[in-house]
């Protein structure tokens, strides 16, 4: 008899990420894997769910208008528990650190179904940046019974904290499977002709700790840096929390500045790997610019992606508007500056992520 799996996850980057998986599961007779989908995000999570031809076979379709962590802690809590009453999975498969792991986990735990999770690992140590993330991450480890790590570093994390080594696999991010669906060499777009011979900065903010002064701050530089210099074009595609609308206001009317609605998934994968350089808050930016040699300015003050750090491909910038500045310029201005920032590999992976988990599973379930 197949052995049943069931996905929860609800937020675009987590459907990035466990969609190669599910795919790559779903070719194996010795499993039945179904899928859960809580609506954290909706359209967005959506749209990839379309571009992987992955069906949902639960959506919990939780999001509302100013919706709190508690509104969502306590709709997956239920909703994803009364999925795997129905469905009596072997193993619940999360992935990450957003809200909808950390209660799909706990109600996994409380049913006494083992938890996978993929992405296992990362750490800041410091449990309010990234809010809520790092605690979710942390807790989940407590109840997981499979931690897919995506590097050794992350590994050693865990295992530091407790965790039984012959849990803890390295498999590589699966993110970065993720851009052998999304990549075209022949890609073209309005926005590429917007940019013309230009050179395209690709700007994202959206984290909660970026939101109200820092993000106002970062946005102050992108407007001074598209005044001050006629060879760059800035894209900025804007999540759509209400904080981060009236923050953009800043940028709206400036000639070299375009902000778009959020991109789907090809478009901002192509979009990202003809860039030539990014600023972004964002964890999985971090992972998928370095498959491209994109250097990243991170617009945090810590990351739990070292190895992108280590190998130089992303630098920490934090929100401070001249430090962001003198960095931008000093890689528009100084091509060894900037070539050494071109990460010759990917420190979070090689493709193959999704079939090491499946591998995993199907000798361990």
């Amino acid at each position: 008899m197949p052995k049943n799996l069931l996905f929860v996850f609800g937020t675009r980057p987590e459907a990035i990420k466990m969609c190669p998986l599910i795919l790559t599961l779903r070719k194996r007779h010795d499993v039945r894997v179904r899928v859960c989908v809580t609506g954290q995000h909706r359209t967005l999570c959506d749209e990839v769910l379309e571009l992987f031809d992955v069906h949902p076979d639960f959506d919990l379709n939780i999001m509302k208008k100013h919706q709190t962590l508690e509104d969502i802690t306590e709709s997956v809590l239920l909703g994803a528990g009364a999925a795997i009453d129905s469905t009596t999975p072997e193993l619940v498969l999360v992935h990450g650190d957003t809200t909808t792991t950390l209660a799909a986990a706990l109600a996994a735990f409380y049913r006494g179904v083992p938890v996978a999770h993929v992405e296992a690992g990362l750490r800041t140590y410091n449990v309010q940046s990234p809010y809520p993330e790092e605690f979710n991450r942390r807790a989940v480890s407590l109840v997981a019974s499979m931690h897919f790590a995506p590097t050794a570093r992350a590994a050693k994390n865990l295992v530091r904290e407790g965790i039984d080594a012959e849990r803890v696999f390295v498999t590589g991010n699966t993110v970065v499977d993720a851009l052998s669906y999304t990549y075209r060499k022949n890609y073209s777009s309005p926005l590429l002709d917007m940019v013309g011979d230009r050179r395209l900065i690709l700007v994202t903010a959206h984290r909660r700790e970026s939101r109200g002064e820092p993000m106002l701050r970062i946005f102050e530089t992108v407007k001074r840096l598209a005044r001050e210099r006629e060879d760059v074009f800035f894209v900025c595609p804007l999540h759509p929390a209400p904080e981060v609308q009236e923050a953009a206001d800043l940028l709206r009317g400036e000639p070299r500045i375009h902000l778009a609605p959020p991109l789907g998934l090809l478009d901002f994968h192509n979009l990202l790997a003809r860039s030539y350089l990014i600023l972004s808050d964002s964890g999985g930016v971090q992972e998928e610019a370095l498959s491209y040699g994109v250097p990243v300015l991170v617009t945090r003050e810590r990351t739990e992606r070292p190895e992108g750090i280590e190998t130089g491909g992303l630098r920490l910038v934090g929100s401070d508007e001249a430090r962001i500045y003198t960095e931008v310029c000093r890689l528009l201005d100084d091509r060894a500056e900037y070539e050494r920032m071109k990460c010759p590999y990917n420190p979070f992976g090689d493709g193959h992520a999704a079939e090491r988990i499946a591998d995993i599973i199907g000798k361990v379930i």
